[in-house]
């Protein structure tokens, strides 16, 4: 079963609204054949495009306790030891996944426990794989405390095309592995920052899906 997800709601009727009135303009302004079926073509090329990028389907609940799920669906772009400044204070294990216009976009929580932090940082539109974008681009940062004491931070990045973030976590509230935890439109990437010594599932290239992939194995 395919749904589309709520932040897409306005976009989409939107969406239907303008290439609506443009064919009713091209119907009522011009009798040229060829022109007519190529505006309707494109314009419903353009609607598959936005209720593909907006779909959210139903995926089953996926809880594995100990293990770190990954947030989206994408392609591991890097898995290595990064020194975080703002929240940490020292060196954890990253793993990014990139997420391209054509992936499902819905972000969800890697694991279940307490949020301890959450921030939305202002910021720039570098593409999603500079070596910057972690600390330049605007992003969210997102920080959980699992039962067992162990803290993963997961920031979500905006890129190029990705100008808006939508964060549902907010500090000193239980939430639950695989359950939503926002949106990023048009594109980005998902950072997971987890405790060195962390057992990695998966290598640059693979790829994943949001609430499904275990990435991460915690002690």
């Amino acid at each position: 079963m395919i749904r589309f997800h709520r932040e897409g709601r306005a976009t989409i009727f939107i969406t239907l609204l303008v290439l609506f009135a443009l064919n009713f303009l091209m119907q009522q302004f011009t009798s040229i054949d060829w022109l007519q079926t190529a505006v309707l073509i494109i314009s419903l090329g353009l609607l598959i495009i936005v209720l593909q990028f907006f779909r959210d389907p139903v995926r089953p609940k996926n809880m594995q306790p100990g293990m770190v799920i990954a947030p989206a669906d994408g392609k591991v772009v890097l898995v290595e030891e990064v020194d975080d400044a703002e929240y940490f204070k020292g060196k954890r294990l990253q793993i990014s996944i990139f997420m391209s216009p054509f992936n499902v976009h819905v972000n969800r929580y890697p694991v279940t426990g307490t949020v301890t932090y959450a921030k939305l940082h202002q910021g720039q539109f570098l593409v999603a794989w500079h070596p910057k974008a972690s600390t330049l681009n605007e992003r969210t940062t997102v920080v959980q405390k699992t039962e067992g004491g162990n803290e993963i931070m997961y920031r979500q990045i905006a890129g190029a095309l990705a100008r808006r973030i939508v964060m549902y976590a907010k500090p000193n509230t239980r939430v639950v592995q695989t359950t939503e935890s926002g949106f990023i439109k048009f594109g980005s990437r998902v950072d997971i920052l987890m405790p060195l010594g962390t057992e990695v599932l998966v290598k640059p290239g693979d790829i994943t899906k949001g609430g499904v992939t275990a990435i991460a194995k915690l002690d």
